[in-house]
């Protein structure tokens, strides 16, 4: 499309720290669909944390917009997203809007108001995660049912959270995963910075919070009879405490090297491309994008066994429930290593087939089309008399295929059309 195209949309992305990524998944997701529908010829609005570095305009042709947001567990999501509402209703009105994050939920019925055409990305069962218990709990479980109930799409990144919302909410879900990039080749000088080699160490890249596994995966670890390295990247802001037990654990062995947060990306991808294994022990979300990023780099893929891994990785992957199972994975892995590479090379396949940006960036833009056009699901969802009744989510097939599409409609006016 052309800039003077009628159908060039300005679109908004909201609800994330903002790019360039270099935090998670929501990031990464923005700036690999931004740019691309940048080059598909929209206008691309991104609203991004301030963080006491450069506040560049623009990037990859994303116009940025940098708000500040109050550092508290609680408020930080919510501070940054009211602001970023606000800015929008006092500058040039979007087409539309996506907003990441079902926590999220409050602002949509303000960007309505404005006349912005909204979608939510509801990310996965945040209210599982142990930090929030209590009301954090409660906000999480009301804010599902209010993306449900205002929001004009609702955007699942795995097929068990599309299962979730047609089960608990009776709802259509637009299912659009994440990509990745494949790496062959990968170089691995920056390895030795690190005193790594090529091959001869395990990976685990995640935020330390109890639904990740870190310390379970540490544990599993400190059990076996590795001779290669467990190299941890990552940290948590408002996780103290397991952070610590983290840390003490791997004190007592130098073979757990903990490197913090990296946000170098060029050595990170020859990390994630060089490592023998990696051990993924995430359990409440949906699509991982580490995950992914592990199979574009060809990796041996250790996982907690969940659904939701096993919609992605499939029969490649290898998975583990506790630090027990997870030291006999770690020692086959070692004794077996050219198994581990087979594995690997199959997983990054799938990756290539399944996990394509360009397919998920062209189902964002047939989604904006139809919601600028006046699509909404409104009308069809039918939030049931007890929201709480159903508070698990099964993938219903571990055949995956990342090709943008439309979960069914649980009502009798289903329709089974694919965005493609």
């Amino acid at each position: 499309m052309r800039m003077d195209d009628p159908a060039s949309l300005h679109i908004a992305m909201l609800g994330t720290r903002g790019v360039p990524a270099a935090y998670g998944g929501f990031e990464t997701a923005v700036e690999e669909i931004g740019q691309r529908l940048v080059e598909r010829g929209h206008r691309v609005t991104v609203y991004c944390r301030r963080d006491g570095g450069e506040q560049p305009k623009s990037y990859r042709g994303m116009r940025l917009v940098h708000l500040p947001a109050v550092h508290l567990k609680a408020a930080e999501t919510l501070s940054h997203t009211g602001l970023s509402v606000a800015h929008l209703a006092f500058s040039t009105k979007p087409d539309l809007a996506f907003v990441f994050n079902a926590a999220n939920a409050p602002f949509v019925p303000l960007l309505r108001a404005l006349g912005i055409p909204t979608a939510v990305h509801v990310d996965g069962l945040e209210w599982k995660r142990e930090k929030w218990s209590g009301a954090g709990r409660r906000y999480y479980l009301g804010a599902e049912k209010q993306a449900v109930r205002t929001a004009d799409a609702l955007i699942a990144d795995a097929q068990g959270i599309a299962d979730y919302y047609a089960r608990k909410f009776l709802v259509e879900t637009e299912l659009l995963t994440y990509g990745t990039r494949i790496l062959r080749d990968a170089p691995s000088d920056r390895l030795a910075e690190l005193d790594l080699r090529p091959g001869e160490y395990h990976l685990v890249v995640a935020r330390f919070e109890p639904e990740n596994h870190v310390s379970q995966i540490v544990e599993g670890y400190l059990q076996s009879h590795a001779r290669f390295p467990l190299v941890v990247v990552g940290s948590a802001r408002y996780s103290g405490e397991y952070t610590a037990k983290i840390s003490a654990m791997a004190e007592t062995d130098p073979r757990v090297r903990l490197l913090g947060g990296l946000w170098d990306q060029s050595q990170l991808d020859q990390l994630y491309a060089n490592s023998l294994t990696y051990v993924h022990g995430h359990s409440v979300g949906g699509t991982n994008p580490s995950l992914l990023r592990a199979m574009g780099g060809g990796t041996s893929v250790l996982a907690y066994d969940v659904d939701f891994n096993r919609e992605v990785l499939g029969v490649d992957g290898r998975y583990f429930t506790t630090p027990e199972s997870l030291r006999e994975l770690i020692d086959e892995s070692e004794h077996h290593a050219s198994q581990s590479h087979l594995l690997g090379q199959r997983l990054q396949r799938r990756a290539e087939l399944e996990y394509d940006w360009d397919d998920v960036a062209e189902g964002y833009e047939a989604l904006a089309i139809r919601l600028a056009a006046g699509y909404s699901i409104r009308n069809l969802s039918a939030v049931p008399a007890h929201p709480h009744g159903a508070h698990s989510a099964t993938s219903a097939s571990t055949t995956h295929n990342a090709r943008p599409r439309t979960a069914p409609r649980p009502v009798a006016h289903r329709s089974d059309s694919r965005i493609s």
